[in-house]
Order: structure tokens, then C-alpha cells, then sequence
């Protein structure tokens, strides 16, 4: 997963009222990264046809909530649009994606419709700040955040590249590290929906010391 930096730049304007949504626990996408998805139900196959066919070839990524007795899960109120920016297809009629991320929206409603896949009408006036330059964080202190990280990777028994995390741009890091930790939904959510790069930063620190606690007032022993 990288940065979608070289994606060219789509003005608020130019973005619809109505996109298909593609509900999935767990599965974070961020404004200017790059998730991959593997596409193998016909429902969401049939989406990513419609999907290429469209100027923009946006797909909302929003999670679903439980609600009890519902046969239908309910939405979030906010999502991350991705550009889908590259995708192959397998020998069984499978398709590899990427999508690039664009700007969270706000879910207004659902659309009623024959399309086999759900479809939302959005808003995206609270998120201008997704479509411009990668965001900055004052307060980031690298060595003091991958020590933190160092230790949870341990516990967690998770590896990873640490020379490209000790590299890496502030944001790149900090939101990759965010789609990639295994995080509960709900905390997933969270880190979607923070106002701003310094305020996930915060909220990701808080749950790697949360997991370091083991869910409790005390750190994992090493």
C-alpha cells in the first residue's frame, strides 16, 4: 500500500451525489492511500463493471453496523471514497483491485434501486481538506512513535519494514499504519473519522498502549 499522490486531482464539484458502496468490516481506506481488495462475489463484480464505466470510478468503502433483528446491515455515517486505479482479472473471473483514496463523505441515505450492489447519496462538504496536499502533524515525534510501535509489533508478533517506516512521510506512516494495524471496527471507524492527521496519530497511540495493556490497566510483559 502506498500514497496515491500521482492520481490527478478531482475538485468537490466534480464529485457525484450518488455512489456504490462497498460494505466492509474492518477495512479502512484513507484520503491519498491505497487499499487493495480482492473482488469475487457476481454483486460486487457487477459494481466494479458500472464502477469502470463512470467518469470518475469512485467506490465508497464504508463499514456496516450490527444492529439486532435487522436482516440488512445498517451503514456508518462516514466512508472513504476510493478511484479505482487498477484491477486484474484471474483465470476463475476474479478481479484483483486497487482503489486510490479520494474523500470521506457523509452517508445521507440509501438508494432504492435494481442494481444487485447498495448504493449511497453522500455528502462531502465536511471533508474539503481530503482533496487537497498531504496533511502535516506538529506534534509527531518519530523515535518516541516507533519505539511505541517496536513494542506492539512484539506483542502482536507483527513484522514489518522498519527501515521505510523510519522514512517514511508523517502521513503516509501514521495512515497506513491505521489501515493495516488489526484493529477492532469500531476503532477503525474512529481513526476514519478524526478530524485531522495530528488527532488520528492520538487516537492511534492510544489504542496500541490500549492493546499493550492488554485491554486492561496493565502492559504486556515481553
Amino acid at each position: 500500500m502506498g500514497r496515491a499522490s500521482s492520481e490527478p486531482m478531482i475538485k468537490q464539484a466534480d464529485l457525484p451525489d450518488v455512489i456504490p458502496v462497498f460494505p466492509l468490516p474492518g477495512a479502512l481506506l484513507l484520503p491519498r492511500a491505497r487499499l487493495p481488495l480482492h473482488i469475487f462475489e457476481p454483486r460486487y463484480l457487477q459494481m466494479l463493471d458500472d464502477t469502470l464505466k463512470t467518469p470518475n470510478r469512485l467506490i465508497g468503502m464504508v463499514q456496516p453496523r450490527d444492529v439486532p433483528g435487522g436482516a440488512e446491515k445498517r451503514l456508518h455515517a462516514i466512508g472513504c471514497a476510493g478511484r479505482l486505479t487498477g484491477f486484474s482479472e484471474t483465470e476463475d473471473g476474479r478481479y484483483m483491485i486497487t482503489l486510490s483514496g479520494i474523500s470521506r463523505f457523509r452517508v445521507i441515505s440509501e438508494v432504492q434501486g435494481f442494481t444487485p450492489y447498495r448504493r449511497c447519496t453522500v455528502e462531502w462538504a465536511d471533508f474539503s481538506r481530503d482533496l487537497g496536499p498531504a496533511e502535516t502533524d506538529a506534534g509527531f515525534r518519530r523515535e518516541a512513535f516507533l519505539d511505541l510501535l517496536g513494542r506492539y509489533f512484539t506483542a502482536m508478533e507483527l513484522s514489518t519494514d522498519w527501515g521505510s517506516l523510519r522514512e517514511a512521510e508523517e502521513e503516509l506512516l501514521i495512515n497506513s499504519l491505521s489501515m493495516l494495524c488489526p484493529f477492532d471496527p469500531e476503532d477503525k471507524q474512529a481513526l476514519l473519522e478524526a478530524p485531522s492527521l495530528e488527532t488520528r496519530r492520538e487516537t492511534l497511540v492510544t489504542l496500541i498502549e490500549f492493546a499493550l495493556r492488554g485491554g486492561t490497566g496493565e502492559e504486556v510483559m515481553q
